[in-house]
């Protein structure tokens, strides 16, 4: 418990996660606002339209996650950490845990909130949450969001500079997977095994909407395995990320 609040004071301490939490607060529900009072008779507002946006939250949530392990050792306060606690690996999955708790936390603020906007700005639309596909697509978004900050955590361990860690995290995220699925015949065949793929399929399983459209693919899991799946490779690589972090210097 000492560890965990240690690594919350020491986050808590900078700027970076306010404004990044600020950011994505801000993108992903007021891009939901843009889109609720866009939509009309032929692109009708649901529940799933009001969460078409969450992915971007969710990156600017991992650039913090990330952060939070590179700053440490841009500035050298790792070294000390290191020297404080008996044990690498303790430190860290602190600073994991701590991390991906407030990771959830914003997911659901901003999925909670785009879903209430979209309300707001058209209150005649079909808005209620009836189905456990809408609640997994609203609700679930918090999951995501903390596996994500995991996966960006394990990345800045490993990678240790804000530019490189930063750089990975968005190009994979923003174009590789997408990019992926433009090889002719196996893009899609490979798509479908990707992770974060994989977490928008639990999202967006049985919530389609003319933002989804198109997407098609045949996941390998249902709903949950794909999260289970998501969930398995973020964790692997966190598990990559200690051993080389407990082998190598400060």
């Amino acid at each position: 418990m000492t560890l965990l609040a240690v690594e919350r004071i020491k986050l808590f301490s900078t700027r970076s996660p306010w404004w990044c939490m600020a950011l994505a607060t801000a993108l992903t529900i007021g891009l939901a606002a843009v889109i609720a009072a866009n939509t009309d008779d032929r692109f009708p507002l649901t529940v799933s339209v009001s969460q078409g946006f969450s992915n971007f939250g969710m990156v600017v949530i991992m650039v913090m996650a990330a952060l939070a392990v590179t700053t440490e050792y841009r500035f050298g306060t790792i070294r000390a950490t290191f020297l404080a606690v008996p044990g690498r690996v303790q430190a860290l999955l602190a600073k994991t845990v701590v991390v991906a708790l407030l990771a959830a936390l914003v997911g659901e603020v901003v999925a909670f909130g785009a879903w209430g906007v979209g309300k707001l700005i058209k209150p005649d639309a079909d808005m209620a949450i009836d189905s456990a596909a809408e609640w997994r697509g609203v609700a679930g978004t918090g999951l995501v969001f903390a596996l994500a900050a995991v996966l960006a955590v394990a990345v800045g361990i490993l990678v240790r500079q804000t530019a490189g860690a930063v750089a990975i995290l968005l190009v994979y995220t923003m174009l590789a997977e997408s990019l992926v699925g433009l090889i002719p015949t196996l893009g899609s065949k490979i798509q479908r095994w990707l992770p974060f793929q994989n977490a928008t399929n639990f999202q967006n399983a049985g919530n389609e909407s003319f933002l989804t459209e198109g997407d098609g693919a045949d996941y390998p899991f249902g709903p949950w395995g794909s999260l289970a799946y998501f969930a398995a490779i973020c964790v692997g690589l966190l598990v990559v990320a200690l051993v080389v972090a407990k082998k190598r210097d400060a």
